[in-house]
């Protein structure tokens, strides 16, 4: 007896309660609008923005450069560089000759 009043409980409940589809049902899928899929964007469709081959030749080719020390000349070339407006941090200077280590007592 109790089994057969809680399925009409059940129903009646279901009729005055509006029904939602559950997450993984066909109305529910079919209800979700897939979101389209954003275009790729080409790293060509923008115009380059760094310096043109010539301009980075003419400061490492430069004749007035050859005969300074190599960290002087990389200050130059940071310096000239700066001024196309370009970050340059020594990519070419080998650290060994600027570190210095020593041994340390244990």
């Amino acid at each position: 007896m109790r089994d057969v009043i809680a399925r009409a409980l059940i129903w009646v409940l279901s009729v005055l309660v509006p029904h939602r589809p559950g997450r993984h049902s066909a109305e529910f899928l079919a209800a979700q609008t897939p979101e389209p899929e954003p275009a790729p964007v080409s790293p060509w469709s923008r115009p380059w923005t760094g310096p043109s081959s010539r301009e980075v030749r003419a400061i490492f080719k430069d004749e007035r450069t050859r005969e300074l020390p190599a960290l002087q000349r990389e200050r130059l070339w940071a310096a000239e560089f700066a001024a196309l407006g370009v970050d340059y941090d020594y990519p070419t200077m080998p650290l060994g000759s600027l570190v210095t280590r020593e041994r340390v007592a244990a």
